[in-house]
């Protein structure tokens, strides 16, 4: 059942841009643009509960350094621009991770919130690179020969990375890293009695959300052609922390559903932004209130309740 609603979920996406309209392949592609960065954020706050409001910088650094790269290089193939905005992203990850060890609950909250003011004031004062307020065009992503100019094409190649990264996400808990992320995130004491690295593994997931949204970022530069620091606020930030909120704490199908959620929303209030904080500050608390782990958790209840009604068979390791 399960392997049938993957195939049918599969052959959906894969067929979306032949049965929606351009517009609504366009927003797709940012649906799943926006799930990559919840991912990483979720990677981050979710295994290791450390709480960032700057990933809207990390998601600028991505951008720019994918958009500088094709344009000094325009027949670059698309994997460099998109390798480099991750190397990048998670070069300056490492960076902020190190000095924010020392850093817990509010004031590292408030370190990553000043890293995204940070990275926008250089991107206006850098305008010889990234021509500050004037905005920066990107050009066409290339594979080859051709030229990813349509909302088509641009979509399976969002499609294709965010597969995989979905993908390295999910089977991140089977290796060496996520065992040690998953020990931290259910006992930090426990985790270090038992020799995890709280420093390194703490860094470790800083660069490996950093790399997430770095390529979140590159993708997004591609798929909306122009660049401006107006697109990296602080309300960016606060929408990634709703998205993992939303959907689910250390869960990546929730990440996938909560970046699905709101932008959609998002979207959807485009004409009543005076209201949008109203809105969204009343969905996260009924979010909290009624759905306390999320969309993920919530499916999970929905789908055990037909078996709740379902006696055990004595047989299976009841105890008398």
């Amino acid at each position: 059942m399960r392997r049938a609603a993957l195939a049918f979920g599969a052959l959906a996406l894969l067929g979306w841009p032949w049965a929606a309209p351009p517009y609504f392949v366009f927003l797709t592609s940012l649906v799943v643009v926006n799930a990559i960065v919840a991912i990483g954020l979720n990677l981050l706050s979710g295994y290791t509960n450390q709480l960032s409001f700057g990933h809207a910088g990390f998601l600028a650094v991505g951008a720019y350094t994918a958009a500088i790269v094709g344009t000094r290089w325009p027949g670059a193939p698309v994997v460099a621009p998109l390798l480099a905005a991750a190397l990048v992203t998670a070069a300056v990850g490492l960076a902020l991770g190190i000095p924010c060890l020392r850093l817990e609950g509010l004031y590292l909250a408030m370190a990553t919130l000043a890293f995204g003011f940070v990275v926008v004031e250089a991107i206006l004062n850098l305008d010889w690179l990234t021509r500050g307020n004037d905005g920066l065009r990107v050009p066409a992503a290339r594979l080859g020969p051709w030229a990813l100019a349509g909302d088509t094409s641009r979509y399976y190649l969002v499609l294709l990375v965010g597969a995989v990264m979905v993908w390295a996400a999910l089977n991140l808990a089977r290796t060496r890293t996520g065992r040690a992320l998953l020990a931290i995130r259910e006992s930090e004491i426990a985790a270090q009695a038992s020799g995890v690295h709280l420093a390194r593994y703490r860094t470790l997931a800083f660069v490996i959300s950093a790399l997430y949204t770095g390529v979140a970022g590159g993708l997004f530069a591609f798929v909306v052609g122009f660049l401006s620091p107006d697109a990296f606020d602080v309300f960016l930030s606060v929408d990634f922390v709703a998205m993992i909120i939303v959907g689910g704490l250390g869960s990546v199908p929730g990440s996938v559903a909560g970046a699905a959620v709101l932008t959609v929303l998002h979207d959807s209030l485009a004409g009543f932004q005076n209201y949008r904080p109203l809105i969204f500050g009343a969905l996260l608390i009924v979010s909290m209130l009624f759905m306390p782990g999320g969309i993920a958790s919530a499916v999970r209840r929905i789908l055990r309740a037909p078996l709740a009604g379902h006696p055990r068979d004595p047989k299976e390791g009841d105890s008398v």
